[in-house]
């Protein structure tokens, strides 16, 4: 197997999400620091891989691919077991629906109303009543996913799938950033279960103060 390389900065989430799941699984890879401080992002070059000029991207051989979820899937499908990721379409589209709705929806919310307002945007110039929406929009969902988290430890139950990399990498935000969040016994347990594991340690839980604005 050739050494996979990843363009994208390690403070944004996306390719946080690609970076744990290759540490997961075993693979050779390569980090390149592009976008945000560091550029690169909008040479002729990196947009004939990566036409939005965006990040991460993905090279592994001969196949280059944009999207992190879709980056995630195809490392999934290409290299994971059966646990990671299960071969019954059903069984792995039990997984996948809560996948999307972690990237669609709760990471969503997460980050563009209470990330965005809280490390983004100046204090003087945040609009708190939007706050105070996307936070309670944020604690719904929490609750949803509460809920549906059970007894845990993964999505799976005992096993670590493809669909905790997409739904779980944007928790770091969410236990981090300061606001007051709903009770939810299980997801803090489900988070914690991630945070105990190494490349969720070295990879999600980076520290993203560079990206604040004062």
């Amino acid at each position: 197997m050739t050494k996979l390389i990843i363009h994208g900065r390690a403070t944004s989430s996306n390719v946080q999400a690609v970076m744990w799941t290759a540490e997961e699984l075993g693979l050779d890879c390569e980090r390149l620091d592009v976008g945000g401080a560091f550029g690169g992002t909008d040479t002729a070059d990196y947009l004939s891989m990566n036409p939005m000029g965006l990040v991460p991207t993905l090279q592994d051989g001969d196949t280059t691919l944009f999207e992190s979820c879709a980056i995630v899937r195809y490392l999934g499908a290409r290299y994971g077991d059966e646990r990671f990721w299960p071969r019954d379409p059903a069984a792995r589209a039990l997984l996948d629906q809560w996948a999307e709705w972690g990237k669609g929806t709760f990471a969503r919310a997460v980050v563009y109303d209470v990330f965005w307002t809280l490390v983004r945007i100046r204090k003087v110039d945040r609009d708190l009543d939007a706050l105070a929406a996307g936070i309670a929009n944020a604690s719904k969902l929490a609750k949803m996913l509460d809920q549906r988290l059970g007894k845990g430890p993964y999505l799976a139950g005992e096993n670590l799938t493809f669909a905790d990399i997409i739904l779980g990498h944007v928790l770091y935000r969410y236990y981090s950033l300061d606001f007051e969040r709903v009770d939810t016994p299980n997801l803090d347990a489900y988070y914690d279960t991630l945070t105990n594991r190494p490349a969720y340690a070295e990879h999600v839980m980076v520290d993203y103060s560079s990206l604040k604005v004062e």
